[in-house]
């Protein structure tokens, strides 16, 4: 006797649903078979049960920046788009530099995250910072940047090299965000007088990303770093880095946002690297699809749309779609565009394999009962008035999703319908795997406290 068992949920395994009951105690995935027993019982009948998407790259301001975002409104968001997991980038005001940073924005995690999340460390010059951070239980390296975007951040070459050869020595991993300043700075110029929206696109274009990617394997050759390449947008990248033992991520803005958006969405099409023309995105599509793409991603990067709603040199790079990531490429598979399977990969299994997160991004005996349950036949309209993110606007207003019909996390409903059950608080922090309660300098002395010594 299981304390809740999920009915007739039908489960995708290796490219087969399989309609079937999910046995769940503790918080875990216990049992799955055709009939199972339990104390209590969620019937799952017609719809499809997906493991919860781990989203690998949030950008949840809060701290000094809460009128963008806060962990409460922004894990809100998650869950309504049938994400239990995320992973929150570095650069945030303060930046998670140091160990003062990343206990400061772990309290405000701990208390606010409705659900489970890690956090990623910052680079910058204090490199001595980097094992410590490690050691506080950082999930990753990165986004660590090759060129400026909003805030700045960036580092040097010979920085970069020496904080990869840091990283490499840990066993952890480097998520790198891959354009070339140099070329940015020599198109600004060179462009000064354009005054069109598109012409972003035009001072990071695709040279720049390619610069920076074959830059970044020239380093990962050098230092033997395990590297994560994100929000990739070209296809040339996906040429240079197979076979160079590299994983990648792309988001849904880079697969359905054209030049065409521009016009329409003006600066709030702005986000870094920019809106590609038709042949990359075809080639992300491809990428998707044959698995040269590892990861989906939704880089969510909220600002306020009175920040946004101005010239596009003026306004800050990035786009709300933590929310909106899961729905609109549930849609692509309604359209078939990629397959479930490419899908449940591409969200949950391999984010969980790339970045070490045990027992997440499947449903499997054993493992969290992190878990969307999706009817593939309700297809809305995306509108701002129905999401929950505190930007309160987004790219994809008028295009089609397919929203999760409940969610669930470690075997709790936290979303039911119209009905919403989460709380703050509710998420579990997810340490890296360099996690160290204590340092052995620390433990010393606790155990010779302990002794009387």
């Amino acid at each position: 006797m299981y304390g809740l068992v999920v009915e007739n949920a039908k489960v995708c395994f290796d490219d087969n649903i399989v309609t079937c009951s999910i046995g769940i105690d503790g918080g875990k995935i216990r049992k799955i078979a055709k009939i199972i027993k339990g104390e209590e019982t969620y019937d799952a009948r017609g719809l499809l049960a997906l493991p919860g998407a781990i989203d690998t790259h949030v950008h949840f301001r809060d701290m000094e920046q809460e009128e963008k975002e806060t962990w409460v409104t922004g894990s809100r968001s998650a869950l309504y788009g049938g994400v239990t997991t995320v992973i929150d980038m570095p650069n945030t005001s303060p930046p998670t530099f140091d160990r003062d940073s990343f206990d400061m924005k772990l309290a405000i995690a701990k208390n606010s995250s409705m659900i489970d999340f890690g956090i990623n460390a910052g680079v910058s010059t204090d490199l001595d910072e980097l094992p410590r951070l490690w050691k506080k239980g950082a999930m990753a390296f990165g986004e660590i940047f090759m060129a400026k975007s909003t805030g700045g951040f960036n580092v040097d070459e010979d920085t970069l090299r020496d904080a990869l050869r840091m990283i490499s020595k840990m066993g952890a991993t480097a998520s790198i965000h891959a354009e070339d300043e140099a070329l940015h700075e020599e198109l600004k110029k060179a462009l000064k007088n354009d005054t069109s929206p598109s012409v972003h696109s035009q001072m990071r274009p695709v040279e720049s990303e390619i610069n920076a990617v074959m830059g970044a394997i020239r380093l990962v050759k050098e230092t033997r770093v395990a590297m994560h390449l994100t929000h990739i947008s070209t296809a040339k990248t996906i040429e240079l880095i197979k076979g160079e033992g590299i994983t990648c991520d792309v988001t849904p803005h880079h697969l359905l946002l054209h030049m065409k958006h521009w016009d329409k969405l003006g600066a709030r099409a702005k986000m870094n690297p920019p809106i590609r023309h038709d042949r990359e995105i075809n080639a992300l599509w491809e990428g998707v699809n044959d698995g040269s793409i590892d990861v989906l991603a939704s880089d969510h990067a909220p600002h306020t749309k009175e920040e946004k709603d101005t010239d596009v040199r003026s306004a800050p790079s990035g786009v709300p779609g933590v929310e909106t990531m899961m729905p609109l490429m549930l849609k692509a598979v309604y359209d078939r565009k990629l397959s479930l399977k490419r899908l449940i990969d591409m969200a949950s299994e391999n984010p969980a394999r790339i970045f070490g997160i045990e027992g997440k991004g499947r449903i499997q005996e054993g493992y969290d009962a992190d878990i969307m349950f999706v009817d593939m036949s309700a297809v809305k309209m995306i509108t701002a008035a129905d999401l929950h993110s505190k930007a309160g606007w987004t790219p994809f207003e008028g295009f089609e999703g397919i929203f999760p019909v409940a969610v669930m996390q470690r075997g709790n409903i936290l979303l039911d319908g119209k009905e919403f059950y989460a709380k703050r608080g509710d998420g579990n922090f997810l340490r890296g795997k360099g996690y160290r309660p204590h340092s052995i300098k620390g433990m010393k002395k606790m155990l010779a406290g302990r002794s009387g010594k």
